[in-house]
């Protein structure tokens, strides 16, 4: 067995994100299993070198996992001919100029979402990437999930018949930061950061209506700042000036309509932080991150509205769980090795950055909705 290294620069890795899903869980995880079998003779082998500004945070963590090599110099990694793959998880502020210094290197792009602030930064990183003939991928995750993953087998299997609809639900409750420490940054909080929840999930939800129902056609959207105040990493009071909260109705090709909550601002009264509920004149599903359940057409019960009587039906019992029949590998490693193999082997690869594009457009148009009380007609992206 041959192996093969690839020199990965990962952008932003002290952050959450990049620390446990994109380095721990997907590279370290894959080095920890003797690396990636190309199954030509060949293992390839992901060697990280870590970026980012914090130099006290880096090398804590370049000695918590035995790397060798960490820098604060982005300018550097990118001018050496030896680093192979540009990898960016650094705040959506930040990511635009990095891709596109990286992509002027010559270095093969793979990032996080939002691929950029607006739609018109984040179109230019894939015409620069298409014009350089570098390969380029976005993390789309939750196309990966194992819930997600039965819900895709449902649909490819025509257990739905003709699609009606699906509702969203995701969220819960970020503490405000006084009480009791934030579970997310801070400058999630503030727009002139690049925060929001409507820019940080309209594009999960874009790649995952368009990967399994269909393109969006058009948006209509409420944002909010339910809570305007919130306090910092350094327990300091600030004003949120960022939306919390965004309710989305999504017309989808084909006619299907798309009801999504998203919120920072929820307690959870549900089974996973996230649920599809998807039904179908065949069928209906309920998918999380990891669990489906399913009720068919013939074993849908009768229910009678009688809102004097209590209820004494146990609807939940009602559903079907699917089973797993497979192995399902942490998302975002699965991701990696399929772009891994991409680069390697150019195999097929479908999540490039006009992808990306399109989420930003359909957050942007998010946005544009709430302000006016319009509903717009999503166009259809090219390069």
């Amino acid at each position: 067995m041959t192996r093969k290294t690839v020199r990965i620069a990962m952008n932003g890795v002290t952050g959450r994100m990049g620390y446990r899903q994109h380095l721990v869980r997907s590279i370290l995880s894959l080095r920890e299993q003797g690396g990636l079998d190309l199954g030509d003779g060949t293992t390839l082998w992901p060697e990280p070198i870590l970026v980012g500004r914090r130099e006290h945070a880096l090398r804590a963590i370049a000695e918590r996992h035995d790397i060798e090599h960490w820098t604060t110099d982005l300018d550097a990694v990118l001018a050496d001919p030896s680093v192979d793959i540009y990898f960016d998880a650094q705040v959506t502020s930040a990511r635009e100029e990095a891709v596109k210094q990286a992509i002027a290197a010559g270095k093969h792009i793979y990032c996080e979402k939002p691929t950029g602030t607006t739609l018109a930064g984040a179109l230019e990183l894939a015409r620069l990437a298409d014009a350089a003939g570098v390969k380029h991928g976005v993390v789309q995750d939750k196309l990966f999930l194992p819930g997600l993953l039965k819900l895709r087998r449902l649909v490819e299997g025509g257990f739905f018949g003709r699609i009606l609809s699906v509702r969203g639900e995701f969220g819960y409750w970020v503490f405000e930061g006084d009480w009791q420490s934030a579970q997310r940054p801070s400058w999630n909080y503030r727009a002139e950061d690049g925060g929001g929840i409507v820019a940080d999930m309209f594009p999960h939800w874009d790649y995952v209506l368009h990967e399994l129902f269909g393109r969006v056609r058009s948006v209509q959207a409420l944002a909010a700042t339910h809570v305007p105040q919130r306090w910092d990493e350094q327990d300091k009071p600030y004003d949120a000036t960022a939306d919390d909260a965004a309710y989305g109705i999504f017309e989808l090709e084909g006619g299907a309509i798309a009801q999504i909550n998203s919120s920072w601002t929820v307690r959870v009264n549900r089974d996973e932080l996230v649920e599809f509920q998807v039904d179908g004149t065949h069928g209906s599903a309920v998918a999380g991150l990891r669990k489906c359940r399913v009720q068919h057409r013939s074993a849908t019960p009768k229910p009678v509205w009688n809102p004097d009587l209590p209820a004494t039906e146990p609807f939940r019992d009602q559903w079907q769980e699917v089973p797993d029949n497979a192995e399902f590998d942490n998302g975002f490693k699965a991701q990696w090795e399929l772009f891994l193999r991409h680069v390697a082997l150019d195999e097929p690869w479908r999540w490039d950055l006009l992808a990306g594009a399109r989420g930003v457009q359909l957050a942007e148009l998010g946005l544009k909705s709430s302000e006016q009380g319009r509903r717009f007609e999503v166009p259809e992206l090219s390069l």
